[in-house]
């Protein structure tokens, strides 16, 4: 009766695992690495799959995924790049998805740095702002489009550091090479609070919204798992907790072009 009752409990081990775990290899746009690597060892903890993550600004995962590099999904900062590999036939029909909307902050370090009204913005009373690239990464398109409502995109361009992608143009103001900076919200909130410094969260009328959206480069049944994952009420809760908006998960038709 012990062997049989053993028997029994090794094959419902096996059964809660895949016969030959699998690598999933991700590329992911800079902003959401902390909550992709989150998901990932909970992807991996329930399958029994390997998760290996590649993190970079959106523009430049892109070019790499048109050069073959060999990723099985791409989790980018905006709905254009899974667009734009759905349309050149280099990825999975039918897998674009909107798995986070993000949000834009102006932040510093400095508890008394930014106030309610930007005044040191506004009256550029900083030696260096800092913004990702806006030709590579879609948060640092947006921070031009609020620095160009606000009237101020040309007076600062001398001011502005650049980072490659947004973890870049975050360190820039985490070290204090930079006073100020455009991040990405997820980078200075976790679970309902931000980090020490001072914020200004920025309108979501002053820029074009920040849509991300993931999209499946090779058909495997691990791959499909794992943005199946993400699309989890689980998965949408950790998402949402760190301030991004609360479309997580949505069907693409809704963003469709």
């Amino acid at each position: 009766m012990g062997k049989y009752i053993q028997g029994v409990s090794l094959a419902v081990l096996l059964a809660s695992f895949p016969l030959s775990a699998d690598e999933v290899r991700v590329a992911v746009a800079t902003n959401f690495i902390d909550v992709m690597t989150q998901l990932s060892r909970q992807f991996e903890a329930e399958t029994g799959h390997k998760v290996i993550l590649s993190s970079g600004a959106t523009g430049k995962l892109y070019a790499q995924v048109k050069n073959k590099a060999p990723f099985d999904a791409f989790f980018s900062a905006d709905e254009a790049r899974p667009l734009l590999l759905e349309q050149e036939g280099v990825a999975v029909p039918g897998s674009r998805f909107t798995y986070a909307l993000g949000k834009l902050v102006l932040w510093s370090p400095d508890p008394d740095y930014i106030d309610e009204d930007q005044s040191a913005l506004r009256e550029q009373r900083f030696r260096f702002l800092s913004i990702a690239n806006p030709a590579t990464a879609p948060y640092g398109r947006a921070a031009r489009e609020v620095l160009e409502h606000l009237g101020l995109w040309h007076q600062v361009r001398t001011q502005t550091v650049r980072g490659e992608n947004i973890g870049q143009a975050y360190q820039y103001v985490y070290s204090g090479n930079a006073q100020l900076g455009f991040v990405a919200k997820a980078q200075v909130y976790r679970q309902g609070e931000y980090a020490d410094g001072s914020y200004w969260q920025v309108p979501d009328a002053l820029y074009s919204p920040i849509i991300q959206q993931a999209v499946l480069l090779k058909d495997t049944e691990a791959a499909r798992a794992l943005l199946d994952h993400v699309r989890s009420p689980q998965a949408i809760e950790l998402i949402e907790s760190y301030g991004y908006g609360a479309e997580a998960g949505a069907p693409i038709a809704r963003h469709a072009h």
